[in-house]
């Protein structure tokens, strides 16, 4: 594991070079080969060297981190054309890839938690850099003081489990089990946080919308999935409280998917639409987390990946009609059909994907979630019908829209789409619906 974090180390040389763009991304290529060929026990973390490790949910999501920054890369060629500040653009990926790299792969708690909190650095600086409007100010602040507010108390949190136990290794901790519901709380607000839960979202379509297109990839693609993947760490170790109190979150979360799905087909805005339908999937994820059972565990992670890479596409085809139209507005943002009818089918399969159609990942994702919830709670059914029926809905919404209609004149001043443009998107739609034949890796752990 060490080997890749010195990969990406002496990569940073390479920025100081001019004309190192294309090569930093064709490097971040090479890397995610040799990552896929590490051999990852199933059950136990391998590769173990003194404080990292990796185990199936760990290489799952390092992966998505190298291949979502790779696709970064790929999709701001405009920074380059303009030349705006690239190589410290390259060092801000570089360095938000390695916090990522870290946060996935220790093994310690507290490592774990300085890594996680890291990460948000990079990405402020993303927002505040690169961004579009003036108000990216007051979003990357929003960001900020959400994330911060709530991981205090989590660093309290794994003081006294150290306190208590003299171990901080994730994998030691399981043989553990808490009983402190202060201890509980301190500990997955954070993560809520950063998922976003319902009542705890309101950071994240304002940071999207200020956000350049680099930066919605990378909250969209990875750091919505820290929170997930913080929360199946220590749920492990928490199990008797989370018995007690996780009908709480399941509600909030289960309620809060139904409504911001209705919030999704008041939005005109084609980047915050994108935001308040990853809210509404993180939701489920929530759910599955919480149910604490295997199918539960598993949908959750499979249902991460798939999001991830289906939003991260969503943002970059908002941005190819951005970067045409400058605006972002559905009302100006229509007939798109009649300009680049190819353009409309990556929206049409992006989309569908999104809806969890087969055969991407979400719908495996979904299936699992939904089982793992009816199996909790028969009644979340009602939620479960309205989310699945609502997110068809604002994702036709979304299409119709912007892609049928008589388009507005403002668009004459027009330019077709590059290749560039459809390798970007054919990258995500195909591990997206290619990854569901070797299902059996992510599902089969125990």
């Amino acid at each position: 594991m060490m080997k890749f974090l010195f990969m990406m180390m002496f990569m940073m040389f390479l920025i100081f070079k001019k004309k190192m763009f294309w090569m930093v991304q064709m490097m971040l290529f090479f890397m995610m080969m040799l990552f896929m060929n590490l051999s990852v026990m199933i059950s136990n973390f391998s590769n173990l060297s003194y404080m990292f490790g990796c185990d199936m949910i760990s290489f799952g999501l390092i992966l998505l981190s190298i291949w979502i920054c790779s696709l970064m890369i790929m999709a701001s060629e405009n920074l380059y054309k303009s030349n705006m500040y690239i190589n410290f653009f390259l060092l801000n990926i570089l360095l938000l890839l390695m916090m990522l790299y870290l946060t996935f792969s220790v093994m310690n708690l507290f490592m774990f938690y300085l890594f996680f909190e890291g990460s948000l650095i990079p990405t402020l600086m993303l927002i505040i850099g690169w961004g579009y409007q003036p108000e990216r100010i007051q979003a990357g602040m929003y960001l900020l003081f959400y994330t911060l507010f709530m991981s205090l108390p989590m660093l309290l949190g794994i003081f006294y489990i150290f306190n208590k136990t003299d171990c901080l290794m994730m994998y030691l901790l399981k043989f553990y089990n808490f009983n402190n519901m202060l201890l509980y709380i301190s500990m997955i607000m954070a993560f809520l946080v950063k998922m976003p839960m319902y009542f705890i979202h309101l950071w994240l379509p304002k940071a999207h919308v200020e956000a350049p297109i680099s930066g919605s990839m990378i909250l969209a693609g990875v750091m919505l999935k820290l929170g997930g993947y913080g929360l199946l760490r220590v749920m492990i170790f928490m199990q008797e409280v989370n018995f007690k109190l996780n009908y709480i979150w399941i509600i909030i979360s289960l309620v809060g998917g139904s409504f911001i799905s209705l919030k999704c087909l008041c939005q005109i805005d084609i980047k915050s639409l994108i935001a308040y339908s990853s809210v509404a999937h993180m939701g489920l994820v929530i759910g599955g987390i919480f149910t604490m059972n295997y199918w539960g565990f598993l949908g959750a992670y499979i249902m991460m990946i798939g999001h991830g890479l289906c939003s991260s596409g969503m943002f970059c085809l908002s941005n190819i009609n951005y970067e045409r139209l400058n605006s972002r507005s559905l009302y100006l943002n229509k007939g798109m059909m009649n300009f680049m009818p190819s353009m409309s089918m990556w929206w049409f399969l992006l989309l569908s994907s999104n809806m969890a159609a087969p055969p991407s990942l979400n719908l495996m994702g979904e299936i699992s979630l939904i089982i793992s919830l009816v199996s909790w709670s028969k009644i979340s059914m009602i939620m479960l019908m309205l989310i699945s029926f609502f997110s068809a809905a604002y994702s036709l919404y979304l299409y119709s829209f912007s892609q049928h209609g008589k388009y507005s004149l403002n668009i004459y001043s027009f330019y077709m789409g590059v290749s560039r443009e459809y390798l970007m998107l054919i990258l995500h739609w195909l591990p997206l619906n290619m990854l569901v034949l070797k299902i059996d890796y992510s599902m089969i752990w125990f």
